[in-house]
């Protein structure tokens, strides 16, 4: 399979930073199965960085089956209560459960952060925020967590985005 990184320069070396922010899966490398999304999380980190840099989308090849039998894998088949427990968790710095190498699922976008904000200052409940998650145009992820996970990723090329 191809997975894409989108970002302010090309990544041939994947590796694991800490985030300035708290992200949906914790720390990691992330990445997406949709290159159209990268390409926008590419213009996305320009604009965080003010303009430095240039949009590019960095392409992986990995193996999934492979991935699933050799390392610990957390997958998220849509916006459940399963997810939203996780990605609260580790948006607010509190998740303490199991480790996993690789977690794969929904990216909560900014839709989602308001929802997300909402449920937070306890203006809606969990039934009503997974109710409007299911309806959010919701894109994926797929986060390399750890070092023995990011060996999993071969780099096959970088291109820079050009608008219009």
């Amino acid at each position: 399979m191809v997975v894409y990184h989108g970002s302010n320069l090309a990544v041939e070396v994947p590796r694991l930073i800490t985030p300035t922010r708290a992200l949906d899966f914790g720390s990691g490398f992330y990445t997406t199965l949709n290159l159209e999304q990268a390409k926008i999380f590419a213009g996305n980190v320009v604009a965080r960085n003010d303009g430095k840099g240039k949009p590019t989308v960095s392409y992986y090849e990995t193996d999934y089956d492979e991935i699933s039998r050799g390392l610990a894998v957390l997958k998220f088949d849509a916006p459940d209560e399963r997810w939203l427990d996780f990605v609260y968790a580790c948006r607010m710095a509190k998740y303490t459960g199991e480790r996993f190498d690789v977690v794969l699922g929904p990216v909560a976008n900014d839709t989602v952060y308001r929802v997300f904000r909402q449920y937070e200052d306890g203006d809606i409940d969990r039934e009503t925020t997974i109710k409007k998650l299911k309806i959010a145009k919701l894109y994926n992820q797929m986060v390399f967590c750890t070092e023995k996970a990011i060996s999993k990723l071969r780099f096959i090329k970088s291109e820079v985005i050009v608008n219009g």
